[in-house]
């Protein structure tokens, strides 16, 4: 991509901490224009994410997973974002609505674009406070996820990886990948009937061997291709260790999951065994899963 193609300063996407404070303090100062262009950042994010996410959950071939790849797919997705943020009618508009009434501001109408940003001031804590309730509301609205909840989650699961990968071998990125694909990166963890956590990250299902706890829930199957509801047992555990524990043994000691194992050099070649291996239904769980372990071992690079 040429640089003469990526969005000017004015219209650059808050994209990291220190832009996002400034955005959150710009938003602050409580005046129509200040309140327009955060709207219309809020958005730029939201459409970035959306298009990510539906960029990730289209694509028909893993061959574009590497680092460079990833930067590209990254760069058009923002520049994308940005264009079709801020449109007549478009979620913005209702962003600097609802900032405009929680900062106590009459209903008028929100001032056109200014050609340039305005001046970044301190702001209250209750302004922003306000204004991140608001765009975590725009994002949950939408079933669009933060960009820091796979973050966390290698965070919250990096020491139990681990001890888990010194262990048997296992790469811990690997492991985390896959625990964050199966769970939505902990939003949607397998919990047993009274409501409490199975532990279970890894959608490893309860056979006719399993002698442990057991959570049964709703979960999507694929028979021929079509997606299908079905309701299926899967083993519950006592820690997320365990979790850990248990989906090492089943890949390590498992014949069938032989090849994938010798596979860990590359998470598209390690996905495709589990996916030749069994593992999962989904006709397009190989792709899924190579993109969210290379996301986590970015992730890894970043927090080491």
């Amino acid at each position: 991509m040429s640089l003469a193609h990526l969005p000017s300063a004015s219209d650059a996407l808050a994209a990291d901490a220190r832009s996002l404070g400034a955005l959150k303090a710009q938003a602050g100062q409580n005046t129509p224009e200040s309140i327009q262009q955060a709207a219309k950042q809020f958005e730029s994010l939201f459409m970035r994410e959306l298009i990510k996410s539906m960029r990730e959950a289209t694509m028909k071939s893993g061959l574009m997973d590497s680092p460079g790849g990833d930067l590209g797919a990254d760069l058009l997705d923002q520049q994308f974002a940005v264009q079709m943020s801020g449109q007549p009618g478009g979620l913005s508009e209702l962003i600097a609505k609802q900032l405009s009434r929680q900062m106590g501001n009459p209903e008028e109408p929100v001032s056109p674009k200014v050609s340039t940003p305005p001046k970044v001031s301190a702001s209250p804590p209750a302004a922003k406070a306000k204004i991140a309730a608001v765009a975590t509301a725009a994002y949950s609205s939408h079933g669009v996820a933060p960009a820091s909840a796979s973050s966390n989650f290698v965070k919250r699961h990096g020491d139990a990886a681990d001890r888990v990968a010194k262990a048997t071998g296992l790469p811990a990125g690997f492991m985390l990948g896959q625990a964050g694909h199966e769970t939505g990166w902990g939003k949607h963890e397998i919990k047993q009937k009274d409501g409490t956590p199975s532990f279970n990250l890894f959608g490893i299902k309860a056979g006719p061997k399993w002698t442990g706890k057991v959570a049964e829930v709703t979960t999507t199957e694929y028979v021929d291709g079509v997606a299908k509801k079905t309701v299926a047992k899967f083993r519950a555990y006592d820690s997320y260790d365990a979790s850990f524990r248990d989906y090492a043994r089943l890949i390590t000691e498992t014949p069938r999951y032989a090849q994938a194992k010798q596979q860990t050099s590359s998470p598209l070649a390690f996905a495709s065994g589990l996916q030749r291996a069994g593992y999962a239904t989904d006709p397009e769980y190989a792709n899924k899963l190579s993109r969210a372990i290379n996301t986590t071992l970015r992730l890894q690079r970043a927090q080491a």
